[in-house]
């Protein structure tokens, strides 16, 4: 139950926060209005889709496609067409926009700096070490988890960006890795503000026994727990199908990945598939 004391609490922090970061004003640090600075921001020197900035920042496609039109009408950003998906465009900051992102980069070094002037050393690292975790457990409580057609959009889309970046990282190839498929396949879907995050496969390996596949996070919403509450829908969903244990593998490349399964209990054992592209292999007794 949450009490009437805590939601103004919240509301109240809310408050600070907006004031502080001048959300308020209607030209954010003297230029333009916060959400367009905050596209600014997402494109980048990288340069960004519509698709993945309305995913970052939870947007309405046409609230974000007015925003961009001002954009491209000031002379910032420009777009063309994606070499990933002709059809769609990338989005990139012209000579000017670059400037402009630039100066609004300085500024709000200047504003995090006048933040913490004021503040001793210890007093200093007591607030980083709580806007941390404010941050954390802020994104989490906008993160949902539920079963998902593995055809649905979203579910293609975090599937496309799995392949798509194991492909970077060590050479993964769709069509030779084992697939994910069966007659009780769970397939879950995270989403962060109503966006696809991340996503993670259960399949049944062998009576009694289920594995975990396909687990991905978005690069943006890595470090936030979202793998975490993924592998713990998984091995929940396991558990209701009577599995007494789960098993998955890796890639050696993927450290990251590997360090998550061993600190949620996960032992490593011997092969158990043939995959090209196995390295470890894992198991859990649930």
């Amino acid at each position: 139950m949450i009490s009437e004391q805590d939601i103004a609490r919240v509301r109240s922090f809310n408050r600070l926060v907006t004031r502080q970061v001048g959300a308020l004003n209607d030209r954010y640090l003297g230029h333009r209005p916060l959400g367009e600075c905050r596209v600014l921001f997402e494109i980048g020197a990288a340069g960004a889709t519509p698709r993945e900035i309305r995913i970052r920042l939870g947007l309405d496609s046409g609230y974000l496609s007015r925003m961009l039109r001002a954009l491209q009408r000031d002379g910032l950003v420009e777009a063309e067409p994606d070499p990933a998906d002709r059809r769609t465009k990338r989005l990139r900051l012209t000579a000017t926009g670059e400037a402009e992102a630039k100066e609004l980069d300085r500024i709000s070094d200047e504003l995090a700096a006048s933040a913490l002037a004021p503040l001793s050393e210890a007093q200093r690292e007591r607030l980083l070490r709580a806007q941390s975790e404010v941050r954390r457990l802020l994104a989490l409580s906008m993160v949902t988890i539920e079963r998902e057609d593995p055809e649905a959009p979203g579910a293609r889309w975090c599937l496309q960006h799995y392949f798509a970046e194991l492909g970077e990282r060590f050479g993964l190839d769709p069509a030779r890795t084992l697939p994910a498929e069966g007659e009780d396949l769970t397939f879950l879907l995270a989403r962060l503000s109503g966006q696809p995050a991340g996503c993670g496969v259960l399949k049944t390996l062998a009576p009694g026994t289920g594995e975990i596949m396909r687990m991905w996070v978005d690069r943006p919403h890595r470090g936030l727990g979202i793998a975490a509450r993924l592998l713990d829908a998984l091995e929940a969903r396991a558990a209701e199908l009577g599995h007494a244990a789960v098993r998955l593998y890796t890639n050696g490349a993927l450290e990251e990945a590997q360090a998550l399964y061993r600190a949620r209990g996960y032992a490593e054992i011997g092969r158990y598939n043939d995959d090209p592209y196995a390295e470890r292999w894992f198991e859990k007794r649930l």
